[in-house]
């Protein structure tokens, strides 16, 4: 997923009411942004961090600027929270995934269970439509990466709603955390923040929903798909 424009740099002064930062940008100037992640971003959000934000082309918006990666631990991390599914896309359509790859036709956003909507139904006529669902991660603990990094009951009823539809065995069901770094090497359910979710993701995997975690290259002009790590308990 590339950049449309390249990506302007600036020191993290503070993020607030969840979707709002103070940025300085060159010359001392300090703008207020966008941050698109509701998440508690732990570990991320240290005054003085670097970071990049994207400049919107609309006239009309409020805030211009939009947050879209931090550095942290000498890492640079995606933080927002609409890519990942733009990653995964552009994963599937180049046969990134091979968990996926004979997969032809993927739709976005599809209805199904209860008025919920699937991020991902990819299709072929000789196998068995498969469900996807995505979620961001950015979460680091030790050398791991872990989710959720906050309570999250709407991934509660999305883990309800994958294993409903497993349970059917018609279709395949599939949960990707995408990992918007790359200094880690596995994957597990953040317990201690969500122990509700967690105990949900063990029935689900134990229902025959599929669970992958990938890491992401992540640099100033591009985010994409890197390498699949293990899930740990």
């Amino acid at each position: 997923m590339k950049f449309l424009s390249p990506l302007i740099p600036g020191t993290l002064i503070k993020r607030y009411k969840r979707f709002l930062a103070d940025v300085t940008l060159s010359l001392s100037e300090i703008v207020t942004v966008h941050c698109p992640n509701p998440g508690a971003m732990t570990g991320l959000t240290a005054p003085g961090n670097k970071v990049w934000l994207s400049l919107s082309a609309n006239p009309h918006r409020k805030l211009k600027y939009t947050l879209e990666m931090i550095e942290a631990e000498g890492t640079i991390v995606g933080v927002n929270t609409l890519h990942p599914n733009k990653i995964v896309h552009e994963a599937l359509s180049s046969k990134m995934i091979p968990e996926l790859a004979h997969y032809e036709t993927f739709a976005c956003e599809v209805a199904y269970d209860q008025n919920s909507r699937i991020d991902w139904l990819a299709t072929h006529h000789s196998y068995p439509p498969c469900y996807v669902e995505v979620k961001n991660v950015h979460l680091k603990i030790g050398t791991g990466a872990q989710f959720p990094d906050a309570v999250t009951t709407r991934g509660t009823k999305h883990l309800q709603a994958l294993s409903r539809l497993a349970e059917q065995k018609q279709a395949r069901a599939i949960l990707i955390y995408i990992i918007q770094r790359n200094d880690i090497d596995h994957f597990s359910l953040a317990s201690h923040i969500d122990p509700t979710y967690a105990k949900m993701a063990a029935l689900s995997h134990s229902l025959g929903v599929e669970m992958y975690a990938y890491c992401c290259n992540v640099t100033q002009s591009e985010i994409s798909l890197s390498h699949r790590i293990p899930i740990i308990d």
